[in-house]
């Protein structure tokens, strides 16, 4: 199609003589294509740089005019200077008028209207499908969450510690037993409940954590040590369920610990916005894996959920992971 309209073009500006005299076809021919590839690279750079300055779905009417705007101004532009082009170049016999211009520029006008319509319809197109694609992928990762809550969380090897510890609690102390039966109670009760959540409130967590802290202590002793405030009292903030739960697993997973070197879980909130779960580093040399980390679980729901992020810091001595504390709005 190009080398059609490359011939058509020049017949225009130089008339008949371009197809007669060989050395002005091939000098046409070259001035044409350089001056092509030119107003292609510029167009498709304004044009890129329109798109990401209006980049939502939202702006496409702003993005549609400004690129029409934009667009048609560097047309007249760029439609003059290839007339002065063919106008300065030796043995072509081309003069600069104004009466030249005008076919030109209502050619460009009608390719612009074309161009603009059909860039920015594709364009809006493909964000679409973007954004469906990420609704998508959230929705799965949701159900995802919900599954691998109910078979991480209610699993066999779960259970066999717990009925462990109650074992020897019974024949040891029995009104412990009885307090680790209803605090695991409660543990599978606000697990199911949670699974079916997107967001919980943080003072909720918190108040999981105590009961959830005391099993582990039952189970752990003075080798685990986990420090977090038990009287939160502040803004309505919420956090993904069971976020708490899994920072201290991921820990205790992936740590050695004993009355000497206990380890130790410190959960703060810092700037009214932000919570912080930290561990000292006591890594075990050998871990079993029995079901995905529920650390990268977590990191991918606030990268698809939110514009904040999880920022995960290790140094030689400590394992700090900071969650930005939500409200609803973020995940909508």
């Amino acid at each position: 199609m190009m080398p059609v309209l490359f011939a058509v073009g020049n017949h225009y500006f130089i008339g008949p003589e371009y197809f007669r005299d060989v050395k002005i076809f091939l000098i046409a021919t070259a001035l044409v294509f350089v001056l092509y590839w030119l107003s292609i690279i510029t167009l498709t750079l304004a044009i890129r740089w329109i798109i990401a300055k209006f980049p939502d779905v939202k702006h496409t009417r702003k993005r549609l005019i400004v690129m029409l705007v934009v667009v048609g101004g560097m047309t007249v532009f760029l439609a003059a200077f290839d007339v002065w082009a063919y106008s300065i170049t030796p043995g072509l016999h081309v003069r600069f008028s104004w009466e030249a211009l005008w076919p030109i520029l209502i050619l460009g006008g009608f390719f612009d209207l074309f161009l603009c319509a059909a860039l920015g319809l594709f364009y809006t197109f493909e964000k679409w499908k973007q954004n469906q694609t990420e609704t998508e992928k959230l929705e799965r990762l949701a159900l995802q969450h919900q599954f691998n809550t109910l078979k991480g969380h209610v699993n066999p090897h779960f259970l066999f510690n717990s009925l462990n510890t109650l074992s020897s609690l019974i024949s040891e102390d029995t009104e412990n037993a009885e307090a680790f039966v209803e605090d695991l109670s409660k543990i599978y009760r606000y697990m199911l409940q949670a699974a079916k959540s997107d967001l919980v409130m943080l003072r909720s967590e918190l108040d999981f954590l105590i009961v959830y802290t005391r099993s582990l202590k039952t189970r752990y002793g003075e080798s685990l040590k986990i420090d977090f405030p038990t009287d939160y009292s502040g803004p309505d903030f919420q956090i993904p369920p069971l976020t708490l739960q899994t920072l201290v697993d991921n820990a205790v997973r992936y740590n050695r610990m004993s009355l000497s070197k206990p380890l130790e879980i410190k959960i703060g909130i810092i700037t009214g916005s932000e919570i912080v779960v930290r561990n000292n580093l006591q890594r075990k040399t050998r871990i079993l894996e029995t079901h995905p980390s529920g650390l990268s679980d977590l990191i991918e729901k606030y990268r698809l959920a939110s514009s904040k992020c999880v920022q995960v810091e290790e140094t030689g001595k400590y394992f700090t992971v900071t969650l930005p504390l939500l409200k609803e709005k973020t995940l909508s």
